[in-house]
């Protein structure tokens, strides 16, 4: 298959483009690590495949609307009230 033909045939199954789609998975594994293991902004960013912490920051805000720091204080403000 063609890398193009790729593409497009990934893009109308995911709703994503390739690389957009790993971001987000990536992204979404980083919440779960700070929010639910307990690691540190920057050594998720890093376990997940981020070579810059400032970057991971910017894409993670971008994504989630708020800051690692800030979204992980109201997820755990959430479950909290769960239990």
């Amino acid at each position: 298959m063609a890398i193009n033909t790729f593409h497009r045939q990934f893009k109308r199954a995911a709703g994503l483009c390739p690389i957009q789609f790993q971001k987000q998975l990536r992204l979404l594994e980083a919440r779960n690590l700070i929010a639910f293991e307990g690691y540190p902004v920057a050594s998720a960013a890093y376990h997940v495949g981020y070579q810059s912490p400032s970057q991971f920051n910017r894409e993670y805000s971008r994504f989630f609307g708020s800051s690692p720091a800030r979204d992980t204080e109201n997820i755990r403000r959430i479950e909290s009230t769960r239990n």
